[in-house]
């Protein structure tokens, strides 16, 4: 379904000449079918939950080189990364709130009673699959920090 949505933003991406968004779409159809062959379901396909998997590493691989680019000075080319992480984060799930996801995080401490920074990776991973993609680990992991080295 994602793969569909994909293919037919690029083809009005191209009718409608926004070289810029037809450029990240076929990034994007690209890592998709680098992923089908690298599994070897060509034919089948991948699920959209791979697929978003797929999507939220290439946003996070955008934001990092726009970050780099600032860094460095390179200001256009860093507006050029978030222009498309802005145009891959279109196919991803709303992200959940701080508020939202610290909700998430107390009741996982709560529910598996975790105390101090050494149970910080099992309260990360319970959150993650509570989550989902709805929420990048970067920001579950300073969130866990937060509530774990408050206690």
């Amino acid at each position: 379904m994602l793969k569909q949505q994909i293919e037919q933003d690029l083809k009005q991406a191209l009718l409608s000449g926004d070289k810029e968004r037809a450029l990240t779409l076929r990034s994007l159809k690209s890592v998709i079918l680098y992923a089908e062959v690298a599994q070897g379901s060509r034919d089948e396909g991948l699920a959209d939950d791979a697929i978003i998997v797929l999507f939220s590493k290439e946003a996070k691989k955008r934001q990092e080189s726009a970050d780099l680019y600032i860094r460095g000075g390179a200001e256009e080319r860093a507006a050029k990364e978030l222009a498309e992480k802005k145009i891959i984060e279109a196919y991803l799930p709303q992200q959940l709130s701080d508020d939202e996801l610290r909700a998430i995080v107390a009741a996982v401490i709560a529910e598996t009673d975790a105390q101090g920074m050494a149970a910080m990776g099992q309260v990360i991973g319970a959150v993650k699959q509570k989550a989902g993609a709805a929420a990048d680990g970067s920001r579950i992991a300073q969130i866990v920090k937060e509530r774990l080295t408050q206690k």
